[in-house]
Order: structure tokens, then sequence, then C-alpha cells
């Protein structure tokens, strides 16, 4: 879906398709029979913007073979549907029954990051619609906390420089740009703007920059007004960000607020938790069963699970979503005289994870509540003075 900002530039909205486990390109086809254009038909659309994400197998796939990037791309342009941005944060096995620490492996430490990433920004670049020449890619922040050294951080560092060449190189080339964001997320050696600040100064260029995923900003508990200024200020640039949603627990002591808890607590993701105390210092723990079993976290106030929840739906009390955390970050990054970013994508990957009466029973089910979503960031959108283009 496309918009346009009051100052003239196009601004586009996706949904981010690894909510549609598929590991093989032919996968991805299918994906975009049996969902993609589902969900586009559902909203009136004769084009609807996706965010895919491509396991290693199927970018391997696209990248080494320029007819199974040409059929990919004729798929998309026959069932109405574009891209302008991938998910490049899972590798591999985002549909297992147990992904948990598992997403954050390979990190930019390892080669088979590198690589893969650049990969993704080839095969983005033979995807883009023939009137655009600028596309993103969100990749995870640098790797996990536990496992990181200094020589992992240098090789990381190293890994973005050897990253921005190679997208130099390919802009050089094909004349379309590619960028990739660093997404921040709890736990991770970049968990905040602020560490996202920390690092991307340090490689200092416009290639690469800042994914900013509204659910993990909520969940650090960021004010979204002081991180996207600070990035602003030091001109950043905001890739593209993700359009989700936190479990919020405004009285977590109670043990009906517990046992609400408690049904989110799956085996599938991590949901790292966290809270704020009354000194302003951040405690959390690495999934929210941990902070459930007592002690590891205090509970004298809000607590937030990094679980992407609809959208549209909040859950019901005494839980809700931080829902209004994604409004006010929306609001400073297209709501002002310019674009902080011109890429959006709503990312609730997490549909089958849900307590089991929430869960979407079948397909059908599950294009309603996708499509659901979109219509409220296009209102979202609309209220800010965005219009909705054909």
């Amino acid at each position: 879906m496309r918009f346009r900002h009051p100052d003239g530039s196009t601004v586009h909205l996706a949904y981010c398709t690894n909510v549609h486990p598929a590991e093989t390109l032919d996968g991805v086809l299918a994906q975009l029979r049996d969902h993609c254009e589902p969900v586009r038909r559902r909203l009136g659309r004769d084009r609807l913007g996706i965010g895919l994400w491509l396991a290693k197998d199927a970018a391997h796939a696209l990248d080494t073979d320029p007819a199974a990037l040409r059929g990919l791309r004729a798929a998309l342009d026959r069932r109405g549907l574009e891209v302008v941005t991938l998910n490049g944060f899972p590798y591999e096995g985002f549909g297992a029954e147990q992904v948990k620490y598992r997403v954050y492996r390979p990190d930019w430490a390892d080669p088979e990051r590198l690589d893969h990433t650049t990969a993704l920004a080839r095969v983005l670049t033979g995807l883009l619609p023939d009137d655009l020449t600028e596309g993103s890619v969100s990749t995870l922040p640098l790797g996990w906390r536990t496992t990181w050294t200094d020589a992992r951080a240098d090789a990381a560092h190293a890994a973005l420089l050897t990253l921005a060449e190679r997208l130099d190189a390919l802009a050089d080339l094909t004349g379309r740009s590619v960028r990739v964001g660093l997404e921040p997320e709890p736990g991770c050696i970049v968990e905040t703007t602020g560490d996202a600040l920390a690092t991307l100064t340090a490689v200092g260029h416009p290639r690469i920059g800042v994914c900013v995923d509204t659910c993990h900003l909520a969940t650090s508990f960021e004010d979204p007004q002081t991180a996207l200024d600070a990035l602003a200020a030091a001109r950043v640039p905001v890739v593209k960000s993700q359009l989700s949603a936190a479990l919020h627990a405004e009285h977590p002591h109670l043990p009906a607020v517990r046992e609400a808890l408690a049904a989110f607590d799956e085996p599938r993701f991590l949901h790292q938790t966290r809270t704020v105390g009354s000194t302003g210092r951040r405690n959390g723990t690495d999934d929210l069963g941990q902070a459930l079993a007592g002690g590891a976290l205090p509970d004298t106030t809000p607590w937030r699970a990094h679980f992407h929840v609809p959208l549209h739906a909040a859950p019901a009390a005494p839980l809700t979503s931080t829902l209004p955390v994604l409004k006010d970050a929306l609001t400073r990054l297209v709501g002002g005289p310019h674009p902080l970013t011109r890429h959006l994508e709503v990312e609730t990957y997490t549909w089958q994870a849900l307590p089991p009466e929430l869960r979407p029973r079948g397909r059908a089910q599950l294009a309603d509540g996708i499509a659901a979503e979109l219509a409220l960031a296009r209102d979202l959108l609309t209220d800010l003075g965005l219009k909705e283009l054909p």
C-alpha cells in the first residue's frame, strides 16, 4: 500500500510474511497464493505491499538463479503484490516448533550473516517495482548478549563495514539503493536506540541504519519521541519501522494478572519481559515464564513482554497492548513535515502462538486478522495527513 506524504514523498505500508513459515522458494510462492493475495482482496486493493521473509535456502536459490528471481517477480506482479523491504532477521527455522534463542544465530560475527544479508540485498534489487529505486532490509541487532566477546564485536563491526561497501557497489551496478537496518531487541547487544546510536556512529555509513520495531521499543520502555529525536539528531537513518504492539500488564502483582499473562507463556518464541522501577532502572528476564516464576522481576511497576499481539485486538482485561506507543512512534516517524522513514511493515508473526482461544482457525481467519491490522495502520496514516494512493 502506498501513501502520499504531505511533502510529496511516497510512504510504503506492507505486512511481514514471517507469519507464514516457508523455508524454500516453492514455499514462498505458495505464501503469495494462499495468504498474501487473499489479504489484498480483503482490503479491496489492486496492489498490496509485503515485507518478504526469505530463509537462507530461498534467498540462495533466488540469488544464484536469475530465472528463479524473474519467476518470483512475475508471481508478485500477477497477484497484485509488491516488495520494497525484506525481513532479514531470522536466518532459518522460524516456523519450527521451538525458535527461542535460535533466531539470533548466526550473528554478525559469523560470516554466514554477512553473506546472507548481501544475498538479500541483491535479490531485493531484482524484486523492486519498476518505478522504485530504494529498498530496505532489517537484520538482527548484532547478536545475543551472553555469547558476545570483544573479538566478536570487532568481527561484527568489520562485517558491517564490508556490507556497506557491498551495498555501495550494488547501487553502482544496478542503480538501486538498498539500506540495511539493525533492529534493536531486548536481550541483544543492541537492545535500545541508544545502543544502536553507539554502534552506528562507529560504522558511520548512510546505508546502515536502524529498523525501529515499536513492540521492542515499548518492551524496553523507551519513549518514542526521545528515541527518534536522538536518531534524527545523530543523522542515523531509520531504514524502516516495524509496526507492532507488545503485551502490557499494569499490575503484575495481582493473581488475576499473572494468570492472564501465563496464557501467553508459550514454548515457541522468546518473550523477553521488562519493567522499570521508580528510580528509572530497567529490569528484565529473557522469557515470560521466568518472570512469572516469581522473584526474578519486581512486580510493583508495570510489566511489558515481547509478544507481538494483533494491532487491532488488544488482549482482554486485565491485560492490554502497547498500541499507544506505536501511535506515538508513528506520529514522529511520518507525522512531521518530512517522514523519518518511508518503509512501514506490520509484523505480527505470533498469530499461531496466541492463547488457543485467540488463534485464527484456518487461512481465512488469519487473512481476516492481517487485513484488519493493515486497515488500522492505514487509518492511522490517513489521520496523520497521508493520502492513500491507488
